[in-house]
């Protein structure tokens, strides 16, 4: 399986390693520069907490989490699913939180429109720093991820919804308690990991299940402090 999905991730990599190849010393200061700047996504902390319930996780180890997660569970994913394509996306997912910060999976919408608007020009930004083309390949992939219209798309956004929900049934109900999130807003996010995978999709079904059983979600919907 490892091989299989290393071979994948070359394969869909290669046009955006190869689209930035120009040889030039300024297209390599401008990559330079990227990946420098992608190291200030470790600064970006999220609600999730690890598994050890200590800290917070931040939005580089969400990222790298996530890509792990297509390694391992990319047999679920549907037949013919590019994995390596899925691995980019979410490498790329979450940089635009550079500028516009995590905002909670279950704020409102109000809150959802204006971080909509921060990423979409954070994205302007980030991946205009990397070389003409190889900006063209990043940001394409990050709108891939957004729209959803792709299988790769919906297995990456499947992963991210289900790994937050991993980790709160590690840590007590983590942000489900934190925030009194009720069932039918969680319910919500478990369709988005359905449309991605079936398998996912009843797994994180009866993970839920199991959260209310144990008291980490309330079955009444209603307002919460988000």
């Amino acid at each position: 399986m490892v091989r299989c999905a290393e071979a994948r991730c070359r394969t869909a990599c290669r046009a955006l390693r190869h689209a930035g190849s120009m040889g030039a010393d300024e297209s390599l200061e401008r990559q330079i520069r990227f990946v420098l700047e992608a190291d200030r996504l470790k600064t970006v902390a999220r609600q999730s907490r690890i598994t050890n319930g200590t800290r917070q996780e931040n939005s580089a180890e969400h990222s790298w989490h996530l890509a792990l997660m297509a390694l391992a569970l990319g047999g679920h994913a549907p037949a013919s699913t590019d994995l390596g394509r899925v691995m980019a996306m979410l490498v790329v997912h979450d940089l635009v939180e550079i500028d516009a910060g995590d905002l909670f999976l279950y704020s409102d919408s109000a809150a959802q429109t204006r971080q909509e608007a921060a990423e979409r020009a954070a994205a302007d930004r980030i991946f205009a720093l990397l070389p003409a083309p190889q900006a063209v390949a990043a940001r394409a992939l990050w709108d891939e991820f957004e729209e959803r219209r792709t299988p790769e798309a919906r297995f990456a956004r499947a992963l991210d919804r289900l790994q937050p929900m991993l980790l709160n049934m590690q840590t007590g109900g983590g942000t489900w308690v934190a925030h009194d999130v009720p069932l039918d807003q969680v319910l919500s996010k478990v369709e988005l990991i359905e449309e991605g995978s079936a398998a996912l999709g009843g797994y994180a079904r009866a993970m839920i299940a199991e959260a209310v059983e144990r008291g980490f979600l309330r079955a009444i919907a209603g307002p919460h402090a988000g």
